[in-house]
């Protein structure tokens, strides 16, 4: 069985995936707490800001890598300070380089490994209140295509670019069923995505099924990026 690897997968779209992945995959997941691990499931505590990944009590051989951190902080760009950036660059992008450096042998035993990121919807249509998150995932997707492109086909990168999911992480906009439906009427499917329409495409990207796919976007954003219907 293939080892994968989520960083930070213990709620949301994390622990969907591993939820997926677990009966047939041997799933590790490195996070600060464990909420909703699924049973099955290994867990082992890690902070992506403080920690050293190269420590931790991983297989030699990692064949799938998923970055589940990120942020959301949705405010005018006038009152966001400089810090913010910092803060949001540091969590959502260079903790995911530091993370991969410190992986890159275990990566590299496995015969193609595949890894997955996730930025946001926001980074290819622009949006308002969105420049703190948009500029620290936007370095991902470009970063993550010019990975492709220097280890392939030694490894796969793909980035997956949802719109608004129903997250702990999204709770403050989604925190009643009017919110979530006002919010879903913003985008095309007329709903808003659930972790599991995210997990899906990540277990994909994780498989031999996608074994053609490296250096793409994967918008799964119920067609808001693409469509316009209003």
């Amino acid at each position: 069985m293939k080892n994968i690897l989520l960083i930070g997968g213990s709620y949301g779209i994390g622990a969907a995936i591993a939820d997926q992945l677990k009966d047939n995959h041997n799933v590790f997941v490195a996070s600060r707490t464990q909420e909703d691990i699924p049973q099955g499931v290994t867990h082992i505590t890690f902070d992506v800001l403080t920690d050293d990944i190269s420590t931790l009590p991983l297989p030699d051989q990692i064949d799938g890598l998923v970055y589940c951190p990120g942020s959301i902080n949705l405010k005018p760009f006038k009152r966001i300070k400089p810090q913010t950036f910092q803060e949001d660059l540091e969590l959502n992008f260079i903790s995911l380089v530091r993370v991969l450096q410190g992986l890159l042998p275990k990566l590299i035993a496995s015969n193609q490994a595949s890894l997955v990121f996730f930025s946001t919807v926001a980074v290819k249509i622009g949006m308002p209140f969105h420049t703190s998150v948009s500029a620290s995932k936007g370095a991902i997707e470009g970063f993550a295509k010019s990975l492709a492109a220097e280890y392939a086909p030694k490894m796969r990168v793909n980035v997956i670019a949802p719109s608004l999911t129903d997250t702990p992480l999204a709770g403050r906009l989604l925190s009643s069923e009017d919110k979530k439906e006002k919010m879903g009427e913003l985008h095309p499917l007329k709903r808003i995505g659930t972790v599991d329409d995210i997990a899906n495409i990540a277990c994909f990207l994780l498989t031999d099924q996608s074994s053609w796919m490296t250096g793409q976007v994967l918008g799964v954003d119920g067609g808001k990026s693409t469509l316009q219907t209003q």
